[in-house]
């Protein structure tokens, strides 16, 4: 049956896997399953049918499969052993023989599904190599235009697909307007209606932060220094905990640049968030303590095993060292991973007094309880001297 240009479909799919890589075998199988159901849908047939394409000559045969009665009851599905054995003589009943059928006008309804099938693999393929370009590109910083933007989700134009930030992916302080340019930080890329890519933008997680200061500042690019965590309150403060393994470089300075221009740069990009950057220490008391900063700190006691730091500052720094609603105490346990108790003097103090004064007590009452058996012990002691005497 010439249901198609043979020759011309051969090399347009042996083009298409050269340019597209889509394989060519791959094409003439979607496009025979295709066919059967083209077939199915266009003659309203209940046959049960098998399309054959040869691969390389492109030849299309249409088959209907049928079991072999004694008499045929219905032709769709059936053939008398007499027809069989026209095609087979070693057939018998029971068994299926495949019948060629040569519909009308179904070389123009082939060739309109061939090159359907054939769009949409080549939509497929594309979709397959964005989605693959865009995965590489997680943890990386992207930029586009909104789109839409409305209380739960903003949508970007990136070019070759869209990006979405969800509402939690959203700074809360900012506002987003259709065809404002904004950054954002690829968190993920999802398979979206159809199999379309779609990547998920993010511009409140910690490690936005972490990118901007990498594309600001060339040492943490080229390695020299090293971002040791950031923790974050998108919108309001960030803390970036930095390490240079060469003594001769100042990694907060470095970060900060002259006159504070390059975190400048990172702070404008985040709308006005404040930055704090600390250097890390791999002493836990000396890093909590930076930690904690603008806060001066007094002492840091260090429980290794629960990871937990009590922080004694003076009275005056109690408020700013545990910070607003608690955020810089909150940010610097999540930048060093310790929980953080904080303590001011006055408050150490009268902890300290109540401690020693409980164990007073406590002294006490052994002492009270150990009184009886002394006074025991002591007359038992008399009686046996009198005894003696």
């Amino acid at each position: 049956m010439k249901a198609i240009d043979n020759k011309e479909l051969i090399l347009a799919l042996e083009e298409l896997e050269k340019e597209k890589g889509i394989k060519k075998e791959y094409v003439l199988e979607s496009i025979e399953t295709a066919l059967v159901t083209a077939y199915k849908r266009n003659f309203d047939s209940l046959e049960n049918v098998r399309v054959d394409i040869d691969h390389k000559t492109g030849a299309t045969h249409l088959y209907a499969i049928k079991e072999i009665m004694e008499n045929a009851n219905d032709d769709a599905t059936e053939i008398s052993l007499e027809e069989a054995h026209k095609i087979n003589k070693q057939l018998k009943i029971g068994d299926s023989v495949e019948v060629e059928i040569v519909p009308k006008d179904f070389g123009r309804i082939a060739a309109q599904t061939a090159k359907q099938v054939i769009i949409q693999k080549l939509r497929e393929a594309e979709r397959d190599i964005i989605f693959n370009e865009f995965n590489e590109r997680k943890g990386e910083i992207v930029s586009g235009i909104i789109q839409k933007a409305d209380h739960n989700i903003v949508v970007m134009d990136l070019g070759k697909l869209e990006g979405v930030m969800p509402h939690k992916e959203q700074i809360p302080t900012e506002k987003y307007h259709v065809n404002d340019k904004i950054k954002g930080y690829v968190l993920d890329v999802e398979r979206g209606a159809k199999g379309a890519p779609q990547v998920i933008v993010s511009r409140s997680n910690p490690d936005f932060v972490r990118k901007l200061l990498e594309f600001e500042i060339p040492e943490i690019y080229e390695g020299v220094i090293e971002i040791k965590s950031v923790s974050r309150d998108p919108g309001n403060r960030s803390k970036v905990a930095v390490y240079s393994p060469d003594p001769n470089i100042d990694p907060v300075g470095s970060c900060v640049g002259q006159k504070g221009v390059r975190i400048q740069n990172v702070i404008n990009e985040l709308n006005g968030e404040k930055i704090d950057v600390i250097e890390w220490n791999e002493d836990p008391s000396i890093y909590i303590a930076s930690a904690l900063l603008p806060a001066e700190i007094m002492a840091v006691d260090i429980k290794e095993n629960e990871r937990f730091a009590q922080v004694i500052v003076a009275d005056n720094q109690l408020s700013l060292a545990i910070g607003k609603a608690g955020q810089n105490a909150r940010l610097a346990a999540k930048l060093t991973n310790w929980k953080i108790d904080i303590k001011s003097e006055t408050q150490f103090r009268e902890m300290l007094e109540k401690a020693q004064s409980e164990q007073s007590q406590n002294n006490e009452v052994e002492n009270n309880e150990k009184m009886p058996e002394e006074s025991q012990i002591e007359n038992n002691e008399v009686e046996e001297s009198l005894e003696e005497n």
